[in-house]
């Protein structure tokens, strides 16, 4: 019986990814400088300081880490306002999960106080008992400690507890460590056959709970 879950936010329960798609490139050019890269690719992996630190060595960027993250977060967080809603029947799927007993929290790699207003925006903030952010654990999602802290809050046991994740590389760390894995498609992850090959369960739509809740708890 499943008793935990860990979500990740952008892309799985919110739909912001078209925000990442082009926000690493147009933050250079805010600062007249033209990328020589896919730097969304580039940084797909990458936290927000890591992200800042490559803009520093391999772009000459002079700001501090610190004032490259503000300035990222002062140009998302607008459309985090007013622009990103749930992804088609995410609210009912955690009120089902909620009403089922199931722990809930976010591991996420958006700063906190961005995700905070999203999810009390859109209404979903009580489901969540908190927020893990990758930037304050400390790693990104090659690493799974953001998983494993999230994992100790809830209190619950590895093997009744699903990760629900949207991009291949962070389900496949949450699997390798022994993590029940649930794959969220998004028109975003260009590897969603992978996705799909490494999740123990896979989401096209929130709209089929009972599927998905009776499947998962055979």
């Amino acid at each position: 019986m499943i008793k935990g879950a860990i979500f990740d936010m952008d892309g799985t329960i919110i739909d912001s990814m078209f925000i990442w798609d082009t926000i690493a490139e147009d933050y250079l050019l805010s600062l007249g400088i033209e990328p020589k890269e896919n730097l969304g690719e580039t940084f797909k992996t990458f936290t927000l300081e890591q992200s800042a630190e490559y803009y520093r060595k391999n772009y000459g960027v002079t700001l501090t880490v610190s004032e490259i993250k503000d300035g990222i977060n002062s140009m998302v967080e607008d459309i985090y306002r007013k622009k990103v809603t749930l992804k088609d029947g995410a609210g009912d799927f955690l009120e089902r999960l909620s009403a089922s007993g199931v722990k809930m929290c976010i591991a996420t790699v958006t700063d906190r106080y961005i995700a905070e207003k999203v999810l009390s925006r859109l209404g979903v903030d009580k489901y969540f008992s908190d927020i893990f952010v990758c930037s304050e654990v400390g790693f990104n999602k090659e690493s799974p400690e953001i998983y494993r802290y999230a994992l100790k809050h809830l209190g619950t046991k590895k093997e009744e507890t699903v990760v629900f994740e949207d991009v291949a590389h962070a389900l496949k760390t949450a699997k390798e460590d022994g993590f029940v894995t649930v794959g969220v498609f998004d028109v975003h992850e260009k590897n969603q056959e992978k996705l799909k090959m490494m999740s123990d369960y896979y989401i096209e739509s929130y709209s089929d709970f009972e599927k998905f809740w009776n499947s998962i708890n055979k």
